[in-house]
């Protein structure tokens, strides 16, 4: 309960802080949003255009987790994941605020499910977010992304939520470590303490999620011969 408590307080007050507290909009955000959306970057701080792309990157990370946590839950995970791919962590706070502890997977893993439990996902999400990492530390102009974070929300906004993105993941991480009976503390707080590559290097290490395997019994009557 105090979990949930604390979730839903920083749900709220980050929402509050975002809407209200934030730096203002800025005239051209709309037009700002729209060109990263359809890779129109000319003139725009490398920096900005990396972090933006990383906002994509950390919703294919919590899916990868959110997707087989979501099975023993009362709501849908693939609600507010899909959800998380525009509005970050405003989407993934509600279902951190009430979602259950679930250590366990029953079932059979889907399509869907198989594909995210991959190491291979892992590892393209790791290639990718290296390259934008890279990019955005050796082209960007960190002056004017100061400048910016100071004065326009969606830049303010952005950062912050990347950085909670990275300090919310350890809450996921320790059921998922246990449904895979992988109970290695040294490395929890490994992939938990390193933002970002922590949590991509879990993605590309971690063991293949076990199937609860179900028999099937079949019993016919006997015929008894007179």
């Amino acid at each position: 309960m105090v979990r949930k408590i604390v979730f839903g307080v920083l749900w709220l007050g980050f929402t509050f802080y975002a809407f209200v507290l934030a730096p203002p909009d800025q005239p051209d955000t709309f037009e700002l949003i729209k060109n990263l959306s359809i890779g129109q970057w000319q003139g725009i701080n490398p920096l900005i255009i990396a972090l933006f792309s990383l906002m994509g990157i950390w919703p294919m990370i919590y899916s990868a987790i959110m997707f087989i946590d979501g099975r023993g839950q009362k709501i849908p995970a693939w609600l507010f994941t899909t959800a998380s791919f525009g509005v970050g962590i405003f989407a993934l706070l509600p279902y951190l605020t009430l979602r259950e502890s679930n250590p366990q997977f029953s079932g059979t893993k889907n399509t869907l499910i198989k594909l995210l439990d991959s190491r291979v996902t892992g590892v393209i999400l790791t290639v990718v977010a290296g390259i934008l990492v890279a990019y955005g530390l050796q082209q960007g102009d960190w002056s004017n992304f100061v400048q910016e974070w100071q004065t326009s929300r969606f830049i303010h906004v952005m950062s912050l939520d990347f950085c909670l993105l990275s300090l919310l993941f350890p809450a996921l991480l320790r059921d998922d470590m246990a449904r895979r009976d992988w109970q290695k503390p040294q490395l929890f707080w490994l992939f938990a303490l390193i933002p970002l590559f922590g949590p991509l290097l879990y993605l590309c290490l971690r063991p293949t999620l076990p199937e609860a395997s179900v028999a099937v019994i079949s019993s016919q009557p006997q015929k008894v011969a007179s």
